[in-house]
């Protein structure tokens, strides 16, 4: 009999059932998938419609992916890795084609997982299903932003053009995130029934940094489909970088020492001016480097002391020419030998 251990999940904590095994379920695959079907609504003709579908490994074994393909040329697929360890995630790109194809379209997602050890292999079928408007279309496709820069305001123009009647408008345009903000600007005059509009997207100083993917509602006085959704990308990317992004000492004996290498990137050369401990002590020490530089590499330097326990210090990096300082922490702890 084919065995697959399972990996109880509880929050984000992953927590291995001992000794738990099942035998070979029919939908041990379709099981990892966060959802079993897709559907992507109405949407406007040319608008990028793409989602990420969260794919979770719940086996105490690697999951691989052995095929990814669609049923038709109106869609794709595409994993985002190849291999999925044990209680980790992975994800499918799913896109429809709105520029090709019109009205109502459905599709299917053919993902092939694979447990090579124990012979095991499950192709997993998801429906895709979108409605793409005849009589709306975007141009570009979202409002793709790229990369900016954490802090800097950015501002994406775009088109919607709708073929219908001189009366539709553009009541208002709501977003869910209140860094996100969008206007539309009726261009001239409707003619023969068609009616034009600049829409402006604007991303605010705050945004976080991080990959954002969102979408606007575009709210119209159309009764049968009066809302066309509109994505939103953009890659918000911190003027500095830490690696590692958190001091890992793991366990050091009493009156030994450790040392790890912080690495500090910058966009162009800074200098740093001073580095600071939570609870300042002897059980840390970093030499401050006195020029410029794009990168700095600062050996953290750790003497454990005599005493066992944990160690968790939080240190601050303050950057001339910057007000808020940058953060890093280490963690570990303190081992004593019996009989010490």
């Amino acid at each position: 009999m084919l065995l697959l251990t399972r990996v109880a999940i509880t929050g984000c904590c992953l927590l291995f059932a001992s000794n738990l095994a099942w035998s070979q379920d029919l939908n041990w695959a379709q099981k990892m998938f966060e959802k079993q079907n897709v559907d992507f609504g109405v949407v406007a003709r040319g608008a990028d419609c793409m989602i990420r579908l969260k794919v979770t490994n719940l086996y105490q074994e690697t999951i691989y992916f052995r095929n990814v393909s669609t049923s038709c040329g109106c869609s794709a697929a595409k994993p985002s890795q190849n291999e999925i360890p044990s209680g980790q995630s992975a994800y499918v790109e799913i896109s429809m084609d709105t520029k090709r194809f019109m009205r109502k379209k459905d599709s299917a997602a053919l993902i092939t997982l694979a447990e090579p050890t124990k012979g095991l292999i499950q192709e997993v079928r998801i429906p895709l299903s979108v409605y793409i408007r005849t009589d709306v279309v975007f141009t570009p496709g979202s409002a793709n932003f790229g990369a900016v820069d954490q802090g800097a305001p950015a501002e994406r123009k775009l088109t919607l053009n709708y073929a219908g009647n001189n009366n539709w408008v553009v009541k208002e345009i709501k977003s869910p995130q209140s860094y996100i903000t969008a206007e539309a600007v009726m261009l001239g005059a409707p003619v023969n029934g068609l009616v034009n509009y600049e829409i402006v997207v604007k991303l605010a100083a705050d945004a976080p940094v991080g990959t954002i993917r969102e979408l606007l509602t575009i709210v119209t006085n159309d009764v049968a489909n009066p809302e066309v959704p509109l994505p939103v990308e953009a890659r918000v990317e911190s003027e500095f970088t830490l690696q590692p992004d958190l001091l890992t000492l793991g366990t050091v004996p009493a009156g030994q020492t450790k040392t790890m290498n912080l690495v500090v990137r910058g966009r162009k050369p800074f200098k740093i001016e001073k580095i600071e401990a939570t609870h300042p002590g002897e059980t840390f020490s970093v030499r401050l480097p006195e020029v410029e530089r794009q990168v700095h590499v600062l050996p953290f330097t750790f003497t454990a002391p005599a005493e066992a326990g944990d160690v968790d210090e939080v240190f601050t990096l303050s950057i001339e020419g910057r007000k808020e300082p940058l953060t890093i922490r280490a963690q570990g702890k303190v081992a004593v030998a019996a009989g010490s």
